[in-house]
């Protein structure tokens, strides 16, 4: 078995606290189906804090999240070539398990869920990378073009709904659509517009699979490694995010809806890389430093800590709950995220010492090894004969 690499964990659990970061916002929003231009509309009127974590924050963890799972999937690939096992194999039931978990937390939670999503694009990715490396650039190239046209083509839609709301001279302002106040209602609401509220899951698979395949590229040239080759990738990485992530993405303070927009699907991944490189240099120089140890803890139960932070905010904000959105300014908000991810640290840090892996990941991986077992002695039986 080969040796766990402590960077991984850590930049998971970085990405899991930083996606928590983007989602308060919405929750704060009172579950408004038009979220996003919402908080797109409030960074434009200047508000510095806001403004300051959609740079750093907003898509950003995403984007590293994304890249992360990536990064699991060439792990698995190259578990599989190990142990001389088909693949995907019993990756697909992974997926399959992801997919489902996805849906029931889209249903029961979360409307802006992203596992469904990852789901899908795992599997799209899983075929690519065992067609080898000429595929898996192949690939990237593809998936990034059709990303880019798929997003001139929603730029050029609302450029032409702009100007005929320009030409409207009704004056009327547009309705506000929110969730239903009850959970129950919440989620018959969900299940009635689930195509609606999957428009932009769908929309960033093809991003999804460039950053996957990034991922796998990566891990495969040996970012995420303590050697003088990591060191080097991670120099080249740093460059990138310090000279073209952070520029580009400063750009968010331009009160415009259609560059707020570019940032998030386009230039987020620049500074994405940037937090990769600058976690690793900084965990060379203080490896003892116990926020790592934090971070680490979110990593290794990353899907519980993606599902619980999305319940706790669910329990706080939405009218069902405590009813706090709309209620607190952008500070408070922050205070919420930061006083959140304090909790699920510390609910890591007792799971992992307890039981060593948290509640989702113990259905999971009790879920795929019946699988695995019933599969092998179907195939018992049938080398009998």
């Amino acid at each position: 078995m080969k040796e766990r690499i402590r960077l991984l964990d850590i930049l998971r659990g970085f990405a899991i606290l930083g996606t928590l970061g983007t989602n308060v916002w919405f929750f704060a929003y009172a579950g408004d189906t038009f979220a996003t231009d919402q908080i797109a509309d409030e960074y434009e009127n200047g508000s510095f804090l806001e403004s300051l974590v959609s740079m750093f924050v907003y898509g950003k963890m995403l984007s590293l999240l994304t890249i992360m799972f990536g990064v699991g999937l060439e792990l698995k690939y190259q578990q599989a070539k190990r142990k001389d096992t088909p693949w995907p194999g019993t990756y697909l039931w992974i997926l399959l398990f992801l997919f489902i978990e996805g849906f029931v937390h889209f249903t029961l939670v979360m409307e802006y869920d992203v596992l469904m999503s990852y789901a899908v694009t795992g599997l799209l990715v899983a075929y690519i990378v065992r067609g080898g490396s000429r595929r898996i650039k192949k690939g990237m190239v593809f998936s990034g073009v059709i990303h880019l046209l798929m997003m001139s083509c929603l730029m050029l839609y609302s450029l032409s709904e702009m100007e005929s709301a320009t030409d409207d001279q009704s004056g009327e302002p547009a309705l506000e659509e929110q969730l239903p106040e009850t959970w129950i209602s919440q989620v018959q609401e969900r299940l009635q517009y689930f195509f609606m509220y999957r428009e932009e899951a769908v929309f960033i698979i093809p991003m999804n699979t460039f950053l996957f395949l990034l991922g796998v590229r990566m891990m495969r040239a040996g970012v995420f490694y303590a050697n003088e080759r990591g060191q080097s990738l991670r120099k080249i990485l740093f460059r990138i995010g310090l000279w073209i992530g952070l520029p580009l993405n400063a750009l968010v303070f331009v009160p415009n809806d259609l560059v707020e927009f570019v940032v998030r699907y386009a230039f987020s991944p620049f500074l994405s890389i940037f937090y990769i490189a600058v976690i690793a240099k900084l965990l060379a120089r203080t490896e003892s430093w116990f926020m790592w140890t934090w971070f680490e803890y979110v990593g290794k139960m990353a899907l519980s800590c993606y599902i619980l932070q999305n319940i706790i905010c669910s329990i706080l904000f939405y009218s069902w709950g405590l009813g706090l959105s709309g209620q607190i300014n952008a500070p408070l908000i922050v205070l919420a995220w930061l006083l959140i991810s304090l909790l699920q640290i510390a609910i890591s840090a007792v799971c992992l010492k307890i039981w060593r892996i948290g509640p989702m990941e113990y259905i999971r991986s009790r879920a795929l090894r019946r699988v695995t077992i019933k599969k092998q002695h179907k195939g018992d039986r049938h080398n009998v004969f």
